[in-house]
């Protein structure tokens, strides 16, 4: 599903014209991404987290070129779903 069809499906399920819903989405991503940025979790109770994990620094190979090559630690953006969603995927 993209942003669109989330758009298209949400202001046929509330009524609200697109152009409302877009900027609702819009700030609901914002927000999210602000807050990892930050560092802080974003709890979405009965759906899910979207929690900022942190890679350690490794070695890994180029199979290529055949070198190594050095990444730093760094963070990446993880979603874990809720369990009653999890439930509802089985």
């Amino acid at each position: 599903m993209t942003k669109a069809e989330l758009i298209n499906e949400m202001t046929i399920a509330t009524g609200y014209d697109k152009t409302t819903i877009s900027i609702v989405v819009e700030a609901f991503m914002n927000s999210v991404k602000k807050n990892m940025v930050k560092g802080e979790n974003v709890y979405l109770r009965g759906f899910g987290s979207f929690v900022a994990k942190t890679r350690k620094a490794k070695i890994a190979r180029n199979i290529g070129k055949n070198t190594s090559v050095k990444v730093p630690e760094h963070r990446i953006a993880s979603f874990k779903p809720a369990a009653e969603f999890a439930a509802e995927m089985r």
